[in-house]
């Protein structure tokens, strides 16, 4: 079984979010990049495929330069090869065309994806790449397994969860879920090395038309102050939630 796990190279949540050129772009100096979280219960899900089935991993990214540090954790953790797409991502259609392209030409069984990106929420890659190829689709997956061509699946939806059989090639959007946060795995040393001598492969991007652009970016509102209000004053409290906060 071939594996395919999609990887995104998003800033780290404690990092300090900052907008430059009239807060149309984000300002990357000083932040530190990780591996998208709901992309790394993919890649631990399918480490664990590796191990138990024999499967073979390949990390992929459509990114510059910048993120193969990123790529190399991954290796790191135990994908057997990585590739890069040497593009910037500039919306989720152009980076499901150039993920597309890369499924199609190394014929994957199991392609799994994160159901959206830490960075921009988009949620639509994984169901463009689908809709593109023309493959079965399963999103908001918590559990995963495969029995040769047939696949049993666990999905979360409105107000519960749904148990889906279907069969390869098959492309997930994957959450937590997919392993437990305590089954992550971190990089050991030997793992670190091997990485070093593992092959990331650089592919140049095939054309797709930018369809998106961010206009401009803007941070939440900072908190107000806490207003304290008398527990024998409701005539005020009420009077608050609905005339000032309008959440009544």
């Amino acid at each position: 079984m071939k594996i395919l796990v999609c990887i995104s190279h998003v800033p780290d949540t404690t990092s300090k979010i900052n907008f430059v050129n009239g807060d149309s772009e984000f300002d990357t100096n000083g932040v530190q990049y990780v591996i998208n979280p709901n992309d790394e219960f993919g890649l631990t899900r399918a480490i664990w495929f590796q191990e138990q089935q024999g499967a073979t991993v390949t990390v992929v990214n459509v990114g510059g330069p910048e993120t193969e540090p990123t790529l190399r954790k991954a290796l790191a953790i135990g994908a057997n090869e990585a590739i890069r797409v040497n593009a910037t991502p500039t919306d989720g259609f152009f980076v499901a065309k150039q993920l597309a392209e890369v499924i199609k030409n190394g014929a994957y069984d199991v392609i799994i994806a994160g159901k959206e990106s830490l960075d921009y929420n988009g949620g639509m890659v994984p169901g463009m790449i689908a809709g593109i190829l023309g493959y079965n689709f399963l999103n908001s997956c918590t559990s995963l397994t495969v029995d040769g061509a047939n696949v049993k699946a666990v999905r979360e939806i409105d107000g519960g969860k749904e148990t889906v059989s279907t069969t390869l090639p098959l492309i997930i959007g994957g959450q937590k879920g997919l392993v437990e946060e305590k089954d992550l795995r971190i990089p050991n040393m030997r793992g670190i090395m091997t990485a070093r001598t593992k092959v990331l492969t650089i592919l140049e991007p095939v054309e797709a038309p930018v369809n998106t652009k961010a206009v401009k970016f803007e941070k939440p509102a900072p908190k107000s102050a806490v207003k304290l209000i008398s527990p024998d004053n409701l005539d005020e409290l009420i009077n608050l939630l609905h005339n000032e906060a309008k959440v009544i």
